[in-house]
């Protein structure tokens, strides 16, 4: 053999069932890999001490220990050596832990093995050395999340690291702030990158069409099914599916989708059996999950599958030290070469003195309103409108000045007075703004809700919450 033909990858198998272990040696052994075994925890520590291996499959539980043992021990030593568990048929818990110990991915038993190539697949592509002259997918050149500041540096090296894995990511940040760039940023830097990247905006979709949506259906499944047609899950298969505003799925969905992310395998409706798919999940909402799950909008045991490894986004203010580069990057797509735009003495200081509340979205808005009142291409302070801009955005529920004055009524007007039991407090302060929302709208709460910035589902549970009945006819 030639002293330059390359070798075939090498995995390394630790299960203790001697029949499964050699079921799994047979079918990488198919796949062209090199295989070595181990029946426990101290004969894959000697194994890994001596040889490099492009994977490691190992079973939860073993005779001298845990599998978890060897995920963590291998992460420590910061090999890039990926780590996949097998597990107990309903073990998500096991899953879930061991995705949070540095795990690159799970496979529950029975073992699927058209599963297990595809895992194994994605994990050898992770090893693949980048092309000839191919600059690494993480500098600061080619990623989507422009800025040089330290949180957004902080913030590329994170999400470099994540995508090395296949635990599900929930990526939480205020509105505008990025979190599909993220995700886009994620799935560009991962084994899965020229497999399908599928965004949905879960609450874009109407609740009586979101298990087709997802799913897929067959033909004649129901009354205007005239052709069979995938679902978000099948188009993402190979890839990543990033679940938008997911804090927005109302509950009889949000089981279906546990049960899919779970068992990775869905139905088509009209379909009896279902189908295996592969496919990342990235989650992200501007709200606040942890207290969506309080509040009973939001299943826990799906909280826990969705936060396995949780990515917060900082919001433009934070960053300021980024306008710069953000402010070139959106005059450069807004303008031509023939047109360039370019930025007045003052305007940079005058953004840098605004908050914001948009984030990078807002930035991007008020730049193409001032480009349409500039003169010869010059964006001047005075075009940029900024005041308008604050006035245009919506302010939070708990914010008006009105509405705390009359909720404050049975407080002294003392210019500096403190509520004596706040909680009581911020509930009267809510009660009466949804009171003045309704009010304005005779009770229409679908306007009420459009008219506070909320969802009607929010708006009906606040009311529940604190007891606001319509008044008789």
């Amino acid at each position: 053999m030639s002293a330059h033909t390359p070798r075939s990858p090498r995995v390394l198998v630790v299960d203790d069932e001697a029949d499964l272990r050699e079921l799994l040696e047979l079918t990488l052994l198919k796949m062209g890999l090199d295989v070595d075994s181990a029946a426990t925890l101290g004969e894959a520590r000697a194994l890994l001490a001596g040889t490099e291996y492009q994977l490691v499959l190992t079973d939860m539980r073993l005779p001298d220990g845990l599998g978890l043992e060897l995920v963590r021990e291998i992460a420590a030593a910061c090999k890039n050596t990926p780590v996949a568990v097998v597990t107990a048929f309903g073990s998500a818990d096991n899953a879930v832990v061991a995705l949070k110990a540095g795990a690159f991915d799970y496979i529950s038993k029975p073992v699927a093995l058209d599963q297990l190539r595809l895992m194994v697949q994605s994990a050898l592509r992770l090893n693949a050395a980048p092309a000839a002259g191919q600059a690494p997918a993480a500098s600061p050149t080619a990623s989507r999340l422009r800025g040089e500041s330290a949180v957004i540096q902080a913030l590329r090296a994170q999400i470099a690291r994540l995508a090395r894995s296949m635990a599900p990511i929930a990526i939480n940040g205020e509105s505008g702030s990025g979190k599909e760039l993220a995700a886009r940023e994620i799935h560009a830097q991962s084994s899965r990158a020229a497999q399908p990247f599928i965004a949905v905006n879960c609450g874009a979709i109407p609740e009586a069409l979101m298990e087709a949506e997802f799913f897929g259906y067959r033909k004649g499944a129901f009354t205007g099914a005239a052709d069979e047609r995938e679902g978000f899950f099948q188009a993402a298969n190979g890839g990543t599916l990033m679940l938008d505003e997911v804090a927005d799925l109302p509950l009889a969905m949000q089981v279906k989708l546990l049960r899919a992310i779970q068992e990775r395998r869905v139905r088509k409706i009209g379909a009896t059996a279902e189908e295996p798919v592969d496919v990342r999940i990235i989650s992200a909402t501007h709200k606040n999950l942890a207290q969506c799950v309080e509040q009973g909008s939001f299943r826990q045991d799906l909280f826990y599958r969705l936060n396995v490894i949780e990515l917060s986004l900082p919001p433009l203010r934070e960053r300021l030290d980024d306008l710069g580069v953000l402010t070139d990057a959106i005059l450069a797509r807004l303008g031509t070469f023939e047109n360039r735009v370019v930025l007045g003495q003052g305007v940079l200081d005058a953004l840098r003195g605004y908050s914001f509340p948009g984030n990078v979205r807002e930035l991007e808005n008020i730049l193409e309103r001032a480009l349409a009142f500039a003169d010869d291409g010059v964006i001047e302070v005075g075009d940029l409108s900024l005041k308008g801009a604050r006035l245009t955005e919506p302010t939070p529920v708990l914010e008006p000045q009105p509405s705390l004055a009359t909720a404050a009524a049975a407080v002294p007007p003392q210019p500096d007075a403190l509520p004596a039991n706040l909680p009581d407090y911020l509930i009267q302060v809510e009660r009466d703004i949804i009171l003045r929302a309704l009010a304005q709208t005779q009770f229409n709460r679908t306007q009420a809700a459009q008219l506070l910035g909320i969802s009607f589902r929010q708006l009906r549970y606040q009311m529940q919450k604190l007891n606001i009945q319509e008044p008789e006819a």
